[in-house]
C-alpha cells in the first residue's frame, strides 16, 4: 500500500481537501482532482501558470527555489513572499496537510529556450 499525503487547495475562496500519493507534485495533484491550475508547460519549468501561494508554515519546510524557478516566479502574476511553482513541489509526508492558495489570475509568459 502506498503512502498518501493530504493537500488543501484554496481556490476562489473555497477549501478543497484531497489525499494524494506521496511523490505527487502539487501540479499533478491539482490536475488529478480537477483544480484549475494551468501548468501550460506541463511541469517543464518554462512558464509560471502553476504559481501557488503557500501557507508560511509549509513554505518554510521546502528547500529554497532553484534559480530557474525564481526566474519563472518573477513572471508570475500576484507574486508573494511565499509563492512557488506547483510543478516544483513534491508532496512528502513532511508536507502532509499542505495548504495553498491558487491565485485567481495567471500570466502565461513562456520562455523559449531555443
Amino acid at each position: 500500500m502506498f503512502e498518501t499525503v493530504k493537500i488543501i487547495f484554496i481556490t476562489k475562496g473555497e477549501k478543497k481537501e484531497f489525499q494524494v500519493p506521496a511523490g505527487t507534485t502539487v501540479l499533478e495533484a491539482a490536475h488529478q482532482n480537477n483544480i484549475d491550475l494551468e501548468g501550460a508547460c506541463e511541469g517543464s519549468l518554462a512558464c509560471s501558470t502553476c504559481h501557488v501561494i503557500l501557507d508560511q508554515q509549509f513554505y518554510n519546510k521546502l528547500s529554497p527555489a532553484s534559480e530557474d524557478e525564481e526566474d519563472m516566479l518573477d513572471l508570475a502574476f500576484g507574486l508573494t513572499p511565499t509563492s512557488r511553482l506547483g510543478c516544483q513541489i513534491i508532496l512528502t509526508k513532511e508536507l502532509d496537510g499542505l495548504t495553498l492558495t491558487v491565485p485567481e489570475e495567471t500570466r502565461n509568459v513562456s520562455i523559449n529556450n531555443n
